[in-house]
């Protein structure tokens, strides 16, 4: 902070001296120190304040970003399972055989009762579930042995 040296020093103490007396000096060298060290705890206190909001800013930029990143992932998936459930989009012509000829009565339908297309939402994801995934390599479970009774026969 301040660049002081020992000659600096001594010439304070010499002036302190000359200016306070020998029975004053020691008084006002510790009321000096008192001060001192008060301004430098509450200095490294606001320093630890700043440190602490500036951290805390740093977080909360984070948890935006990674917010952000969650509400996209969530759209898409959105995206994908609407138009999972929507036969009737060009990536899924011909795709199923379910499809009603008139798509545009269906939403005029949905409009009016919101009830039916989350179910058909949970439809589309039950049989997204239950359609095995290229992902998934598990093995095929072996069937459960059948209980036959051999004392009837």
């Amino acid at each position: 902070m301040f660049d002081i040296g020992f000659l600096e020093l001594l010439l304070l103490g010499v002036v302190g001296l000359l200016v306070l007396g020998p029975e004053r000096l020691p008084k006002a060298a510790r009321t000096l120190g008192l001060w001192i060290g008060k301004i430098k705890r509450t200095v490294s206190g606001m320093q630890r304040e700043i440190s602490a909001q500036l951290e805390a800013e740093e977080l909360r930029q984070k948890l935006d970003q990674q917010q952000k990143k969650l509400d996209d992932s969530l759209k898409k998936v959105k995206r994908d399972v609407e138009s999972y459930a929507e036969p009737d989009t060009p990536a899924d012509k011909g795709t199923h055989s379910d499809t009603p000829p008139d798509a545009g009565s269906r939403e005029k339908a949905d409009q009016d009762n919101p009830g039916k297309v989350r179910e058909r939402l949970d439809q589309a994801l039950s049989r997204r579930a239950a359609s095995p995934s290229p992902e998934k390599e598990d093995s095929p479970e072996p069937p459960a042995p059948a209980d036959k009774d051999d004392s009837s026969t």
